[in-house]
């Protein structure tokens, strides 16, 4: 009998529990939230979109609204629609017990900004795989041009390396080896303005300073791609010094060990 009575009274307790569990859930859901706080991940000046440009998205959708209330926030929905904006790497959203909440928000990092055969223009990022650009806001990154097929829908950098009929065809790769080792060191960052592919598949970097352009030749490995810049820089370093920005027309890159140079009115 005693033991019946303390399963009726343990049963009376967790019912108790619940019955209280849900009146304070009803409670909180029926209060107003805290106001939103947006939070935007992003590098430097590469801001695609700022904290009150998401508001205003996610208002325009009618995500959030003046006086909304936690059971009205749509927390799986809105993580969603942010995921799907071209710009954005990645979002959380979620809320706190005392009604706060929250959506953090991960931008992609640019890398190069690629105009195509198409007449379309988008960027690539470190990770490899293209986005769009917006009307409001400019990466300062590399700008290629020239006989470049791959799409703004492309596929991603790892895909194509990983898949021998496209690395054949696809220039995406060799770009992103390229803008990737640019927008990393700290002189080519602030030296190389713009990337052009020649029809012959050579590359060409063209410098913000000086009129000369550099002969990268092709751009099939990392490895390549660091030796040249390491030629590169030691060239910078000591010829330029002695012979100035003006001196030559062009500085070729595409022989073994050494830097083939094109003095102006050769």
């Amino acid at each position: 009998m005693k033991k019946w009575i303390n399963i009726s009274l343990w049963i009376i307790a967790f019912s108790g529990l619940i019955t209280i569990g849900f009146y304070i859930k009803s409670a909180l859901d029926s209060k107003e939230t805290n106001p939103l706080k947006i939070l935007i991940l992003s590098q430097g000046e590469n801001t695609f979109i700022t904290d009150l440009e998401m508001r205003s998205k996610l208002e325009l959708e009618g995500f959030i609204f003046d006086k909304i209330k936690r059971s009205e926030i749509e927390i799986e929905e809105i993580e969603n629609f942010i995921k799907d904006i071209s710009q954005v790497k990645s979002a959380e959203v979620y809320q706190a017990i005392d009604g706060k909440w929250n959506i953090n928000v991960e931008l992609r990092e640019p890398i190069a900004r690629i105009y195509n055969l198409s007449n379309q223009n988008f960027y690539l990022d470190k990770e490899g795989n293209t986005f769009k650009t917006t009307e409001k806001h400019t990466a300062r990154v590399p700008i290629v041009s020239g006989e470049i097929h791959d799409l703004e829908n492309s596929k991603s950098v790892t895909e194509i390396i990983n898949n021998d009929s496209l690395i054949s065809i696809r220039k995406l790769d060799d770009i992103y080896r390229i803008s990737r080792y640019v927008c990393k060191d700290t002189l080519f960052h602030s030296l190389i303005g713009q990337i052009h592919l020649k029809k012959n598949g050579d590359f060409i970097l063209v410098p913000l300073v000086g009129d000369q352009q550099i002969v990268f030749g092709s751009a099939k490995s990392t490895k390549e791609v660091e030796g040249k810049f390491k030629k590169l820089t030691i060239f910078y370093n000591e010829a330029i010094p002695y012979e100035g920005w003006t001196t030559y027309s062009e500085i070729n890159l595409k022989f073994e060990d050494q830097i083939v140079c094109k003095k102006k009115g050769q």
